[in-house]
């Protein structure tokens, strides 16, 4: 090939190629933008903590004393200790209750005795006046109302034949 074909192909190359970028351009339509709102982003340019913005969605939602009820079950063991957590379990939170079962008597009265410091510290961690009160309850016994040698009318003592 000659040098002017050369010089010819890569014109017409440079023709096409400004040609197709001049119909791209026309053929984008230009985005509008919506209208800004007034959030807490809008207002600030940069960068806002994340805990920030939960804790405001979490106030303006109401849902600050559902998550404090939760965090009475996951922050157990850190409130009251690893000892006292390995023998005891949060069973259920409901209007300032914490509902609280122990694996043996002896756990039951030591929490039962622990009850007024655990629920101050309860309320200095989920925010005062969570917490009203603890109800302990030990482990259950079986019941031998029931039976093959269960008798009605007589107690326990029909259990061992």
């Amino acid at each position: 090939m000659s040098e002017q074909s050369n010089e010819d192909a890569l014109r017409l190359a440079r023709e096409l190629a400004d040609a197709y970028r001049g119909q791209a351009r026309k053929a984008v339509p230009k985005k509008k933008h919506a209208p800004k709102t007034e959030s807490r982003r809008a207002l600030r340019e940069d960068a806002v903590p994340l805990k920030g913005v939960l804790n405001d969605l979490i106030s303006e939602q109401g849902w600050g004393k559902a998550l404090a009820g939760t965090r009475v079950f996951s922050d157990w063991p850190m409130i009251v200790g690893d000892q006292v957590a390995q023998h005891t379990k949060v069973e259920h939170f409901a209007d300032g209750i914490v509902y609280v079962s122990a694996d043996s008597t002896a756990w039951a009265k030591e929490l039962t005795l622990l009850a007024p410091r655990i629920v101050a510290r309860l309320n200095e961690h989920l925010g005062d006046g969570e917490v009203q009160r603890i109800e302990v309850k030990g482990p259950q016994a079986p019941s031998w109302k029931s039976g093959p040698r269960s008798v009605k009318g007589r107690g326990p003592r029909d259990t061992y034949g």
